[in-house]
């Protein structure tokens, strides 16, 4: 044996979410696990790390926001979390809105102080635009949820930025994740359990994987020895993309990727909110995040601040945003129906699901993934 040198029962490819739900849960059932991962950090996009005090996300930010219950109670077997309530600030060419949409939205953009108004207002500019029946595309489907004015200042620019396309050839199920509600309340989430974790993510995959049955190899490409690992193991967690697991034979998959720019500045307050999007078409970057603002930790007289600029997907570049589209929701039917053949191995996660996931959603996959696995 190359690899499967102690007699695993398990190999999870990718130590996110997934992955180390998953190694966990095994463990706890007695079964002997390898987990590898490509990166050199365990928690896949949501390592963070700390400087100058400060919890740093490295991949943009991520609050954990949910109303099950049960996943939040099992996360928090490994964590502390902070209460923190996300409320972002749209910059729109120099003026200030408040997000997700609301009645402070409403006031700054139309300085309607009712609902009643800010809903005639609405149902105004929808039928301006002369939009009736089912929205085609997203353009359409944000003009009849919150008018054309917010929809032109507020979304058309940062959609097009952080998606690379029109919002016209863009799905309308996107726009659909967003709150609009008709009360003064700028909690960026509906969700009743929220929260950062005062120690950072990472900190939570540490003592998930901190198990005497559990083996963890970072810096370990799963595809530099692919057929060793699928012929070694009697089975298999894979959470990395599905359309690279079969070599891509049906095609690629689209994605967006993303980069990250940070820079170390001498306050402890530089922009006042923890996050403010900028959403003119012009501003190259789609966020500025001050980790500070997350959990009120860090030195005195310095702050992070880390600018996220969207960028098109390549294979040298790490895969954030699936794009759901008819196009590629049909090719990942094919890689799906493939994957099938394949009855040792378990695909899970973000990529291997290839559908954007809430943090949430992912470990709720994981525990269910492990349900179905051991019957219990």
């Amino acid at each position: 044996m190359k690899h499967n040198t102690k007699k695993y029962d398990y190999l999870i490819v990718g130590a996110g979410p997934f992955g180390a739900t998953f190694a966990h849960e095994a463990a706890l059932r007695g079964k002997r696990c390898l987990v590898i991962e490509r990166r050199g950090h365990l928690g896949g996009n949501l390592y963070t790390h700390q400087e100058n005090g400060i919890n740093v996300h490295d991949y943009g930010a991520h609050i954990f926001h949910t109303d099950n219950k049960p996943v939040w109670d099992y996360v928090n077997q490994f964590t502390e979390f902070n209460g923190y309530i996300n409320q972002v600030v749209a910059n729109y060419k120099g003026d200030l809105y408040n997000l997700p949409f609301n009645m402070n939205t409403f006031y700054q953009m139309w300085g309607v102080k009712t609902p009643a108004e800010a809903q005639a207002k609405i149902a105004e500019q929808r039928e301006a635009a002369g939009i009736t029946g089912t929205p085609k595309n997203l353009e359409e489907q944000a003009i009849s949820l919150i008018g054309t004015d917010i929809y032109e200042k507020l979304i058309k620019g940062y959609t097009e930025k952080q998606w690379g396309r029109k919002a016209t050839e863009l799905p309308s199920f996107i726009i659909r994740r967003l709150p609009t509600r008709f009360t003064f309340d700028n909690n960026y989430f509906n969700h009743r359990y929220q929260g950062v974790p005062v120690a950072g993510y990472t900190a939570i995959f540490d003592k998930m994987l901190d198990h005497d049955l559990i083996d963890v190899r970072l810096e370990t490409d799963f595809f530099a020895d692919k057929d060793t690992y699928l012929a070694e193991f009697p089975r298999i967690v894979y959470t990395g993309m599905i359309d690279q697991f079969f070599d891509y034979k049906f095609g690629e998959l689209e994605y967006r990727s993303v980069r990250f720019e940070s820079e170390l500045l001498a306050t402890n307050n530089a922009q006042g909110n923890a996050v403010i999007n900028y959403t003119d078409a012009e501003t190259p970057y789609t966020r500025v995040m001050e980790w500070r603002h997350f959990d009120q930790n860090g030195d005195d007289d310095v702050t992070i601040l880390t600018r996220e600029y969207p960028q098109d997907w390549d294979r040298q570049k790490e895969a954030y945003y699936p794009v759901n589209d008819e196009k590629n929701s049909t090719l990942f039917k094919q890689y799906r129906a493939e994957a099938k053949k394949y009855e040792k191995v378990i695909m899970g996660g973000r990529l291997g699901n290839y559908q954007y996931y809430d943090m949430d959603q992912v470990f709720h996959a994981a525990l269910v993934a492990v349900k179905q696995e051991f019957k219990q």
